[in-house]
């Protein structure tokens, strides 16, 4: 009992992910045929990677590595994770970017996100421990991809045009959460007594509840004409 209450205890913002899915299958035809048609695949590989991120983690009957050391280690699949998170981003604002310039950047920078996920798996064993230096790097490429799709709104980055534009819903979201998130999750693992003391992890869940609850916002108010 106590086991399942530790758990469910743990996993109470991930009902954001589950409200973000079925909102975004609810509203699918208003963005299907775009870039983000894959969207809603991702959002339910987000849904259960934390399902069973959590159930390693706090549950003895759960566990890739019976018997060994990793018994209780969640982190590689987090770390498949972020790949696959960032990729996908990085692929949308390549996309929807007007400039070839921009575009080569785009893939110059992917290719730094990538080689800072190798470096930092020679340093740290991604099977044991989450590569939290190279996620910083992603998180901060990711944030600069969005706020320069931001600026290619421009001149019609203005609240009546962009509040049905769901891509604008999509990169506000982005930035509030990966702006922030790789200062968090990096004390975490080099100053973990400041991680505790200060309740860090609920300041992480709560910025998750805000990035989905804007994407969800999103998938709502969007309108498919309005998409940029």
């Amino acid at each position: 009992m106590i086991e399942a209450f530790t758990f469910f205890k743990s996993i109470f913002f991930i009902v954001a992910y589950g409200i973000t899915l079925i909102l975004s299958l609810v509203y699918y035809k208003k963005y299907f045929n775009t870039v983000l048609k894959y969207f809603p695949i991702l959002i339910a590989y987000t849904f259960l990677n934390e399902l069973l991120g959590n159930l390693v983690r706090y549950s003895e009957y759960f566990s890739f590595f019976a018997q060994s050391e990793h018994t209780y280690s969640n982190s590689f699949i987090y770390n498949i994770f972020d790949i696959i998170f960032f990729g996908y981003f990085f692929y949308v604002y390549w996309r929807l970017s007007q400039s070839k310039r921009i575009k080569n950047l785009i893939v110059f920078f992917a290719i730094i996100a990538l080689l800072a996920n190798i470096i930092n798996a020679i340093f740290y064993d991604p099977m044991e421990i989450a590569l939290f230096y190279a996620n910083a790097v992603s998180c901060w490429i990711l944030v600069a991809f969005s706020i320069q799709y931001l600026n290619q709104l421009r001149p019609h980055l203005k609240w009546k045009v962009q509040r049905y534009n769901l891509m604008f819903w999509i990169s506000i979201g982005l930035v509030l959460f990966h702006l922030f998130f790789p200062f968090l999750f990096i004390t975490g693992y080099l100053k973990p007594e400041v991680w505790y003391k200060f309740n860090l992890q609920t300041i992480v869940r709560i910025l998750i509840i805000i990035m989905y609850a804007l994407f969800s916002i999103g998938f709502i108010v969007s309108r498919k004409k309005s998409f940029v």
